[in-house]
């Protein structure tokens, strides 16, 4: 079995002084495999990153034109969010709209990762609720799924309609009957498949058509709506919402935890999954940005590109100390 390659590098000086390794795949419209390195059968958690997927039953099924589900809340229900107001507030005005509470959450509390958002909650001596967690639109999206399947509060139980979907959506667009799941930091089942089945859903919502059927039309609203609102997807600074704004033609592109990042290229028809195996956030975000250079659909020149491509180090004086590049040949 292959092993994990190399991806990122750290150099400082004239030495990579750490190396980041994984496996990423490269698919084609038919779910082949253009290029890859690693292991494209390795069997990972795809985290965050599996979040258009959880989305899909929310549209196929009816329930987002039930509810008159926008563009910016099909994005919201894809995101990972820094908890900033143009997230809480959209998120708390769709819950209230369903009649429900922060308590109908089951994601949990989590303090904001934007600053502004967490300072405002600091200054004012108040705890973050469940609307802060950065899935709390992937939740609101569960819960407007359940309230259509009439199913009850336990939303993220593994045997509740709702997680049933999704593990039924997950193994038709992956092609790959998943072995099992863990549980997420939002308290969802994510279920294991290997890189090359997030390669190939991710290729399957690239080649999806507008009207085609209830699968494809889900597949075609939801990356839309990422692209069109990459604010809303992660946040400023954030290399989902910068890089997607930096690609030369449109890209939907989503982060998961422990290293994880996919791509949606649909004028490409292609899709991409990559797996860094120690985990690391830096390396994740410099490989997809290696990828989309190498596929053509980022300038390696544009600032957002730069700072996860060629990302520099500094130490506390300001001064650059080396640098976050992608293992030679990965461009």
């Amino acid at each position: 079995m292959t092993g994990p390659a190399p991806l990122t590098e750290i150099w400082r000086g004239p030495l990579a002084e750490s190396r980041h390794n994984g496996h990423a795949v490269i698919c084609d419209a038919k779910g082949e495999i253009v290029e890859a390195w690693g292991n494209p059968e390795e069997p990972v958690l795809p985290r965050s990153s599996a979040k258009m997927i959880q989305a899909l039953p929310l549209v196929e099924s009816g329930a987002a034109a039930k509810h008159g589900l926008s563009a910016e809340r099909l994005a919201l229900a894809c995101a990972s969010h820094n908890g900033a107001a143009i997230h809480t507030e959209r998120v708390n005005a769709w819950l209230a709209e369903l009649g429900l509470a922060d308590g109908d959450f089951r994601c949990g509390p989590q303090m904001p990762d934007d600053e502004e958002a967490r300072y405002g909650l600091i200054r004012a001596h108040e705890e973050p609720c469940q609307v802060h967690n950065n899935c709390s639109g992937k939740h609101a999206g569960f819960l407007t799924l359940a309230r259509h399947l009439g199913a009850g509060p336990e939303y993220v139980e593994a045997e509740h309609p709702v997680q049933k979907a999704c593990l039924a959506a997950f193994e038709e667009v992956t092609g790959e009957a998943s072995p099992g799941y863990g549980i997420d930091g939002c308290s969802a089942p994510n279920f294991i498949t290997t890189v090359h089945g997030m390669a190939r859903a991710m290729a399957r919502f690239a080649t999806a058509k507008e009207g085609a059927d209830a699968r494809q039309g889900a597949q075609h609203r939801l990356w839309q709506a990422m692209v069109a609102h990459p604010e809303l997807v992660a946040g400023e600074g954030r290399a989902c919402t910068e890089l997607m704004r930096a690609c030369t033609e449109p890209v939907a592109l989503k982060t998961g935890a422990e290293g994880f990042f996919v791509a949606i290229l649909p004028s490409r028809e292609m899709g991409i999954a990559l797996k860094v195996a120690d985990g690391a956030t830096r390396a994740a975000e410099c490989t997809i940005s290696a990828l989309l250079v190498r596929l053509g659909v980022l300038d390696p020149l544009h600032p957002a590109a730069r700072r996860f491509l060629n990302a520099p180090i500094y130490n506390r004086r300001g001064i650059e100390t080396g640098r976050i590049r992608p293992a030679e040949g990965l461009l």
